[in-house]
Formats: structure tokens, C-alpha cells, sequence
């Protein structure tokens, strides 16, 4: 890469948000709150983040549109990003995919398997063989199983916390 396309890529992301870039807000010295790009446009910016984070931004001033997290599909309200029981799969999660705009709904994991995630040496071995670290599309089945064999329990993860 030239150091021209290199200086006019950092300025870019310097001023503009990028889906997979990280926004990071700092709330004083010794707290930070680190939340990825989800969706980004010339007017609007999505950032993933949990109840926590929102009630730190909040607390300190922030406001925040609350329908983002619910749209319409197949003329039903539905949460968006929340895992829940699938029908076809074991699992089922609507998403908003960034490069239509429109709502996905993903289906994902075997309803005949249970997920070891309890099992250290079977997370880790399901991880690397699915290749967990590279999984950042969220439209996709795979970014959704190797979030259910992450360490925090299946249960909060559907709940949404």
C-alpha cells in the first residue's frame, strides 16, 4: 500500500465509522466502554453493546433511539439480535443485514446436538474448527453458533443479557 492510500485510509477512519471498527467512550480516566460498528451509513451509526453499557452512557447524558433493537418481518415484530428456540434449527435470531437494510432471520445449530460449552476442551476444539476469532458477520449462522459456545451461558444469551 502507498503512503498516500495508506494517510487517506487513516484520515477516512479517523472521521468515519466502519463496520468491524470498534467506537470506544471513554466515561472518565479509569473507565472505558468498548462497543463494535454493527452498521454504519452517511447519516447513522449502529453500535452493538449490553444493558450495562447503556446504563453508563445514559447516566451520563447520552440518548439513544430504542426501536433499533425491534423491526418488522414477514408483517411481525420481532428482536433484533436476541437468540431464541428456532423452528427449523435449534436456534432462530433475527437480524437487520447492513447491506440491504432488510430483516434476516438466521437458523442455526442441530436440534439433535447439545452445545458442551461447559466442557473446556470441547469450546476449544469447537472454536478453532469453526474458526470463532474470524466470525464477525452477524447475518450468518457461524457468527451466531461460536457465540453459543462462548463462556457466558446459553441461558443469559437467549434472555439477551
Amino acid at each position: 500500500m502507498s503512503l498516500n492510500k495508506y494517510i487517506t485510509e487513516s484520515q477516512r477512519r479517523s472521521e468515519f465509522a466502519v463496520t468491524g471498527d470498534v467506537f470506544t467512550a471513554e466515561i472518565n480516566e479509569e473507565l472505558a466502554v468498548e462497543m463494535p460498528v454493527m452498521y454504519h451509513n452517511h447519516e447513522l451509526v449502529i453500535l452493538e453493546t449490553d444493558e450495562t453499557a447503556l446504563e453508563l452512557l445514559e447516566h451520563c447524558g447520552c440518548s439513544f433511539e430504542e426501536d433499533l433493537d425491534e423491526a418488522e418481518y414477514k408483517g411481525r415484530k420481532v428482536k433484533l439480535g436476541k437468540p431464541m428456540s428456532g423452528d427449523v434449527k435449534k436456534y432462530k435470531v433475527y437480524v437487520k443485514d447492513p447491506k440491504t437494510g432488510n430483516v434476516k432471520k438466521v437458523n442455526f445449530g442441530d436440534p439433535n446436538m447439545q452445545i458442551r460449552r461447559d466442557n473446556p476442551e470441547a469450546r476449544k476444539n469447537f472454536r478453532a474448527r469453526h474458526n470463532c476469532a474470524d466470525k464477525k458477520d452477524r447475518t450468518k449462522a457461524g457468527y451466531w453458533s461460536c457465540r453459543m459456545w462462548s463462556k457466558k451461558p446459553v441461558s443469559k444469551i437467549l434472555k439477551g443479557k
